[in-house]
């Protein structure tokens, strides 16, 4: 095979380019939040939201560094919790990967179901469940085909995300130049900062939108996931991570400038998307078509992503288990084409349980309490990498000249005190205290369990 799309010595082929890679990191950090959620942020905090994703763009910013420092030493790790185990250990990595990669999976499914929603927004009559079956059959199988497919795929899905946000800002800027009147009055920047106050609607509000923004990143560590896969993964891993704090500059604070300077933040709709607000007034008749296109190709984005992630994570997984047992069997069989099928497909497989999880309410509720669990859990894994980045530095593997975390004495504390705050924080919001509940209990339940099966055996030896 040609260099260009070199084996990996599992099998797995490099074949991710940079400008893949580049705009899988661009999908990764621009969610579907952003199209539709934003307006009740704003709402919530006013100006001061631009605040809130700067800080957390910033934090998770530093997370990527620390992840991209220890893929730069070593880039034959498919998954970033590969490193977990590397450094903290078998136990604290069998744990973080399958609480990874469950949360991933119901991630999926949330995904699948908002595709299906957005899709009947134009033909109310199909049945969801079809939608979902048909949508994940594609996916699947980009990710079953060849990783340069799966490649391409997201770098057009990404493409669409961009064009809209460019498109926003473009607007938003030539309509304060011009000063164009509007149902709420002016387009101005002069709007950002009209009768701003740091906490408009007090301070539990504007401490609230710290988790609520905080989740709108999630997923922004999937472009480590590629390195892998990627042909330059030294070079891709800088230019992806370093580029990520220019990325939520532009496309986050950028957007939500803009949709503050067209539409007074007093007067912005919380429950409607902020972006069909301003091209509705910007004379775009089909402004809530063309948005919803674009969740519709941002949620497929994420769903495509989400069984690539999560495909390696569970491959990941069945290769650190022993090689006698049954999924280390059935789990690490690689494609010609370098894909971990097996573990994609039993990925795939899993997610169809979706449509059947919303048949009744009580299994409804379940899925809302696992989610919610397993979305929280990510705040943990995070933890857990940053502590295994903080073993890499005491390691033998530590390269004082690589893709160093910038300021690491100060900036890795602060990077772990930040994910503490935040899964602190959701004990005191209504409506998240269950998932945080739920995820100690998990955390709990499974090291308990691991211990319990060590006394056992510790009792039979």
């Amino acid at each position: 095979m040609h260099d260009k799309n070199k084996k990996n010595a599992d099998g797995t082929v490099r074949s991710l380019s940079n400008r893949h890679v580049q705009m899988i990191a661009i999908g990764g950090t621009i969610g579907t939040g952003l199209f539709l959620g934003s307006g009740s942020t704003i709402s919530k905090t006013g100006p001061s939201v631009l605040l809130v994703y700067l800080v957390i763009g910033c934090l998770f910013f530093l997370m990527m560094r620390g992840i991209g420092e220890m893929f730069y030493s070593d880039s034959n790790q498919h998954t970033f919790v590969a490193f977990i185990t590397k450094y903290l250990g078998h136990t604290a990595g069998y744990f973080t990967g399958w609480s990874y990669w469950i949360g991933l999976l119901f991630a999926s499914m949330a995904e699948l179901s908002a595709i299906a929603t957005y899709v009947n927004f134009w033909f109310p009559h199909i049945p969801a469940w079809l939608i979902e079956v048909v949508f994940l059959a594609v996916l699947a199988t980009l990710n079953i085909i060849a990783v340069k497919v799966f490649g391409e795929a997201e770098f057009w899905f990404a493409m669409i995300k961009v064009i809209a946000i460019v498109a926003l800002i473009v607007t938003g800027i030539f309509m304060a130049f011009f000063h164009a009147s509007t149902p709420v009055g002016h387009a101005s920047f002069g709007n950002i900062f009209d009768h701003f106050t740091m906490f408009p609607h007090g301070f539990f509000n504007f401490f609230a939108a710290f988790p609520m923004v905080f989740f709108a990143f999630q997923g922004i560590e999937f472009v480590s996931i590629t390195l892998g896969e990627s042909k330059d993964p030294k070079t891709v891993v800088k230019k992806a991570v370093n580029e990520t704090l220019w990325r939520i500059l532009i496309f986050y604070i950028g957007a939500l400038s803009v949709i503050m300077v067209v539409i007074p933040w007093t007067k912005l709709s919380p429950t409607n998307s902020p972006f069909v607000q301003v091209f509705s007034i910007a004379g775009l008749p089909a402004a809530a078509a063309v948005i919803n296109f674009v969740v519709l190709t941002s949620a497929a984005s994420s769903l495509n992503s989400i069984i690539f992630s999560a495909g390696r994570h569970l491959y990941q997984l069945a290769k650190d288990t022993h090689t006698d047992g049954f999924i280390h069997k059935n789990l690490t069989h690689v494609s010609k084409n370098g894909i971990p099928i097996a573990s994609i497909g039993l990925t795939a497989a899993l997610i169809l349980i979706n449509p059947i999880l919303t048949v009744t309410h009580s299994v409804s509720f379940m899925f809302t309490l696992v989610a919610g669990a397993t979305s929280d859990m990510c705040i943990i894994v995070y933890l857990f990498t940053m502590f295994a980045h903080r073993k890499y530095r005491k390691s033998a593997d530590f390269l004082d000249h690589g893709f160093k975390m910038p300021a690491y004495q100060f900036t890795s504390p602060l990077t772990i005190a930040f994910f503490i705050f935040i899964f602190v924080s959701l004990f005191f919001i209504p409506g998240d205290e269950v998932g945080a509940i739920s995820a100690v209990i998990w955390t709990v339940a499974f090291y308990a369990g691991i211990g319990i099966k060590r006394l056992v055996s510790r009792s039979k030896a």
